[in-house]
């Protein structure tokens, strides 16, 4: 399966960090091909740039300007994030990833009425992400009612890839845990894992 796997955190030898070795090391020893995006590390621009939204609802599709990495996801068998949840939201530099590569011809079409999108990541079968909060499960799920989650199921995956199975984990309170806990969610991102095929 051709995995691709998508770090943003700034530090890596942070716990992201950490979960992103484990990630690598199970895919691989799975067998999957795996390409690894450190957003950080190449220092990706998040904006999106004038000429790409100028061109957003062009007919012609060649007018669009393909992001870099459209291609990677197009290829994608199972997309894999590895990131930390900020302020109940993704980090600007996997937001503005998702603004450039989830991109119209690319991750889906226009409706032709100015409707609904149409899907069309019609590859993609797994649609996986692994975050950390520092904040205890309590507030992200019954305060904010998971906001990260519900904008990933529901708005990316549902609706450019609504074929994919749809994974997330989320460790909460991540920023003084134990070291126990740490090994456990750790299991948890190894079955997850186990399921891609």
């Amino acid at each position: 399966m051709n995995c691709l796997v998508v770090f943003a955190h700034p530090l890596p030898d942070s716990l992201n960090g950490r979960f992103l070795k484990l990630v690598l090391a199970e895919l691989e020893a799975a067998g999957h091909q795996v390409t690894c995006l450190d957003l950080y590390e190449e220092d990706y621009e998040p904006r999106l740039s004038r000429a790409e939204r100028a061109a957003h609802y062009a007919a012609d599709a060649t007018a669009r300007v393909p992001s870099e990495h459209a291609g990677l996801l197009q290829e994608a068998d199972a997309l894999v994030l590895v990131f930390p949840t900020w302020w109940f939201g993704l980090p600007a530099i996997l937001k503005g990833w998702i603004d450039r590569t989830f991109a119209p011809g690319v991750a889906f079409h226009h409706g032709s009425d100015g409707g609904a999108i149409r899907p069309a990541l019609t590859r993609l079968r797994h649609f996986v992400s692994f975050t950390t909060l520092g904040s205890p499960w309590w507030i992200d799920t019954l305060v904010m009612w998971q906001p990260v989650r519900r904008m990933l199921k529901i708005a990316i995956a549902k609706g450019c890839a609504p074929q994919a199975r749809f994974a997330y984990l989320a460790l909460h309170a991540a920023e003084a845990i134990a070291a126990g806990k740490v090994e456990a969610h750790e299991a948890r991102i190894r079955s997850v894992l186990s399921e891609l095929r």
